[in-house]
């Protein structure tokens, strides 16, 4: 962890179980060629063998109705008079033009640029030197909501920018806040179901924290605990961790949530799908009532919807597109349907066919065993495949994902774990590989 050149918390290391080097490659290929190894791995899904039915027992509840809080500020928001002198009409040209739907009372009006959101200079001359041409949808009426304080639902498809949605709104809140002092734990939590989106959000967090030198942490299972802990220990302003390795920081009072007043729940329904409800509600339980509190996903179950009741405080809601879970509707999908058999073939017939495009490829595939498989099949007829899922310790998948992403191995090979929250950087065919008896492929949504 540093200023400036990107906080976090490092520290992949540690962890046996296989690796990479000698085994498989050779052969061309289809015009990628061959090269490096592949082995297996040890670890487990989920953060090293997580207690999930003990964690938290060692947290005590808190009675915030006796404890005394000091004011913060969160209401950040002044509307650009460009947004006002839009008619009600425009306004709801706009969001039906992008398929958005609101609830709440009071709810702001979207914005169209950046300039318009009334980000300080300093957030804006971060997005300006990335390039972001304009903002997403989810962005557009995200921004004002969390800006003004409010509590906020925001349902919207993977892939909608959803992560800037929350974590520019932190800079500011962070800003207006007291520094740490010794002891304090962070300004900003951010859950997350999985290890891979922690990392995710983390390195956004540090793209844009930079310039105002705000340091944040990433704390998450199946890497060591050293370096996290010396980041907590030290001070950070924003911590993005999955619930498992947080509440085993709090139980061990590495940390503890006492300044906490912008609270997110990234992915807010796959964390509930893996389980991790009573986590979640043990760690909120850490937090200050009148925080203010994010709540993003993909879908609106009611599972979520009682989440969402209990947490948040007279919220509003924005929806962008489809309220069941679906893909980016700018990805092109195709589906086709073969025999068990022929799988294997066509795979090699469309990997052929745009081996000479330098394009990366993922192939999503339904357990761990079939990832595997399928990687020595392709490496051994040449092809530069790496597999990554819960069975591999963190360094493994890191390095696996920084091959991926620099093309050294443009074909990656993913279960599940990697299905959300998981950047594609620039991804140009995804597959998904059914279990039996039938092929989908490329970019399907259709479960295993």
């Amino acid at each position: 962890m540093s200023y400036g050149g990107g906080y976090g918390g490092g520290g992949y290391g540690g962890g046996g179980g296989g690796g990479y080097g000698g085994g498989y490659g050779g052969g061309g290929g289809g015009g990628y060629g061959g090269g490096g190894g592949y082995g297996g791995g040890g670890g487990g899904f989920g953060g090293g063998g997580d207690r999930m039915s003990n964690l938290g027992a060692g947290l005590q509840n808190i009675d915030w109705a006796h404890q005394q809080l000091t004011k913060f500020e969160k209401n950040f928001y002044v509307q650009d008079p460009r947004v006002t002198s839009r008619s009600d009409k425009e306004i709801a040209d706009f969001r039906a033009a992008h398929k958005m739907t609101i609830q709440g009372q009071n709810v702001p009006r979207p914005i169209t640029t950046f300039e318009e959101a009334g980000f300080p200079d300093y957030v804006l001359s971060e997005i300006r030197a990335l390039g972001f041409p304009s903002p997403t949808a989810i962005q557009c009426q995200a921004w004002p909501m969390a800006l003004s304080g409010r509590d906020l639902v925001a349902v919207a498809e993977t892939g909608s920018g959803k992560t800037i949605s929350f974590a520019l709104p932190a800079m500011v809140h962070i800003n207006a806040q007291p520094l740490l002092a010794p002891g304090d734990g962070p300004i900003v939590l951010i859950l997350a179901p999985t290890r891979e989106l922690a990392v995710q959000i983390q390195a956004e967090c540090t793209k844009f924290g930079k310039s105002s030198r705000i340091r944040n942490t990433a704390v998450y299972g199946g890497a060591p605990k050293g370096q996290q802990i010396r980041d907590l220990q030290r001070g950070v302003e924003i911590c993005v961790a999955t619930p498992g390795r947080l509440i085993d920081m709090l139980e061990t009072g590495k940390t503890n949530l006492r300044r906490v007043t912008y609270l997110v729940m990234d992915e807010a329904d796959r964390m509930l799908d893996m389980g991790f409800e009573p986590q979640i509600r043990k760690i909120v339980n850490q937090i200050r009532p009148d925080r203010q509190t994010l709540l993003f996903s993909a879908t609106w179950p009611k599972e979520v919807q009682r989440l969402a009741m209990d947490f948040l405080h007279d919220f509003i809601q924005v929806n962008v597109g489809s309220l069941d879970l679906s893909a980016n509707h700018n990805v092109a999908q195709h589906v086709e349907v073969c025999t068990e058999y022929d799988k294997r073939d066509k795979l090699l017939k469309h990997l052929e066919k745009i081996s000479q495009e330098n394009a990366k490829v993922i192939i999503f595939v339904g357990t761990k065993r079939v990832a595997d498989d399928l990687t020595k099949f392709l490496r051994m007829d040449g092809w530069p495949a790496l597999a990554i899922h819960g069975d591999k310790q963190q360094q493994e998948r890191d390095w696996v994902l920084a091959e991926f992403k620099s093309g050294r191995s443009p074909i990656m090979l993913a279960t599940d774990v990697a299905s959300r929250g998981l950047g594609t950087y620039h991804t140009t065919l995804p597959f998904r590989i059914a279990v039996s008896p039938i092929w989908v492929g490329p970019g399907s949504s259709h479960e295993d």
